[in-house]
């Protein structure tokens, strides 16, 4: 069973092996969680999603972490292009390629911040049920903790609020 941990805060200062960043499928980093992602890891994250590109929705890939702690980040699109408005079953299928990319790649611990809330367009208690369902139905070999974490106030109630 996944240990499954709510934060507020961000998502560059969790103590876990890799992190996910909810990408477009063109690898490019402008705005949200992958914008900060890269201003603070460097932009050769950026370099080498692009690079990967194209990224499937629910095939997600790896990255290095550039200066950030991690062992790597984790693009996992809930969107084709950059700015696009995004749905239930494009969130679906990123978390569970991510959970699932990183149980392959061994990892014990990821983080995950709300997916296709900011630009994606859906509502924090949507994306914040999706992720809970598809944490609690995925079944590790090597997984054993999820953090999900928000500077946003709202999407961490709505992950609570479903976890307690």
């Amino acid at each position: 069973m996944l240990k499954v941990e709510v934060k507020k805060g961000s998502i560059s200062e969790v103590d876990v092996e890799a992190v996910v960043n909810p990408a477009n499928s063109l690898g490019y980093m402008g705005g949200g969680v992958a914008g900060y992602l890269k201003r603070v890891g460097g932009k050769e994250i950026e370099e080498e999603a692009i690079r990967k590109a194209p990224i499937p929705i629910g095939k997600p890939i790896l990255t290095g972490a550039g200066k950030l702690p991690f062992k790597a980040i984790i693009h996992s699109p809930t969107m084709e292009e950059p700015a696009m408005r995004t749905d239930q079953e494009r969130v679906r299928k990123a978390v569970r390629g991510a959970l699932e990319l990183a149980d392959k790649e061994g990892f014990t611990s990821i983080a995950f911040p709300g997916m296709g809330t900011g630009v994606g367009g859906l509502s924090k208690s949507l994306c914040a049920k999706i992720m809970v369902e598809e944490v609690k139905n995925f079944k590790p070999k090597n997984l054993k903790k999820v953090v999900f974490v928000d500077i946003d106030e709202e999407m961490v109630l709505e992950w609570k609020k479903l976890l307690e």
